[in-house]
């Protein structure tokens, strides 16, 4: 940060002493006031990352363009779960934009460690009673249970749902809010969830959405600097190199991977085309 006119003056001068101007130092055959010196001691300024010599420069894990190209070539055939059955396909895409919206939301929420065929098969059984705002206001949380039932906590979600619906139409008027920093103040919408709604719903990139499949593959190929421990660890270790184009492809291609190639449990790595340069594959 550099050094305001004001804040060097005052670094000249003593407590109590006042700087005399040049002319009123003359008047009254007053003695001439001996002029400060020009040489000033040297000021270490601190250069933001990327400016200046010296500067670090970015950390990124080697071969990691190579990795993803790898990557992009095993998803070409888009038939994983999460591209037949993610929450892009879940919604009416007829239906009004603020509907759509809040469709895109509620299949976030009931998708949470539950795998996608669940949540298709749940939210289609929800939009033939016509999925809307109102409508799930008014269904009890008995049948909104037995509706969305076998999701993963689908309990929990009952609660979720219907407290977040009714802060949507109270605060937002039926949609969804627009923000990040809002999304998650939602009961039952975290991170990931957020990151998504802002990509599918509002086309907006604010972050990388990290699941589980995400976190676990970017550990794997050492994405990260260092180890992390959760998915919000990973967003936040990834977003400090990767570039903000590949923000909101990372997640669609990496999760089909995971569900496809990089198992959580017995990976195929013989079937991996990153099998020679993925640092895990001699571990697993």
């Amino acid at each position: 940060m550099g050094l305001s006119p004001s804040s060097v003056k005052a670094a000249f001068l003593k407590p109590g002493i006042s700087l005399p101007s040049r002319a009123g130092s003359q008047l009254q055959g007053s003695p001439a006031v001996p002029r400060q010196s020009r040489r000033r001691k040297s000021v270490a300024i601190a250069y933001e990352a990327g400016q200046g010599d010296g500067a670090e420069p970015r950390w990124e894990p080697p071969r990691w363009r190579e990795q993803l190209q790898r990557i992009r070539q095993m998803r070409s055939g888009r038939d994983a779960p999460v591209d037949e059955m993610g929450v892009h396909r879940c919604y009416d895409t007829s239906a009004p934009p603020e509907v759509m919206r809040y469709q895109v939301l509620l299949a976030l929420m009931l998708s949470s460690q539950t795998k996608d065929q669940v949540t298709s098969a749940a939210m289609l059984r929800l939009r033939r009673r016509g999925l809307t705002v109102d409508s799930v206001l008014q269904m009890d949380e008995e049948s909104l249970g037995h509706i969305i039932y076998p999701v993963g906590f689908w309990r929990n979600k009952v609660k979720y749902i219907k407290q977040t619906t009714a802060i949507l139409k109270q605060k937002y008027g039926g949609d969804i809010p627009s923000t990040v920093e809002e999304l998650v103040q939602l009961p039952g919408v975290g991170p990931k969830m957020a990151h998504l709604a802002m990509h599918i719903a509002w086309d907006s990139v604010a972050g990388i959405a990290v699941d589980t499949h995400v976190h676990r593959i970017s550990n794997r190929l050492q994405w990260v600097r260092k180890e992390t421990k959760s998915p919000e660890q990973t967003r936040v270790a990834l977003e400090e190199w990767l570039p903000r184009d590949l923000w909101k492809e990372i997640n669609w291609l990496l999760v089909g991977f995971g569900q496809q190639t990089c198992l959580p449990v017995n990976p195929r790595c013989s079937q991996c085309l990153n099998q020679d340069i993925c640092p895990a594959a001699k571990r697993l």
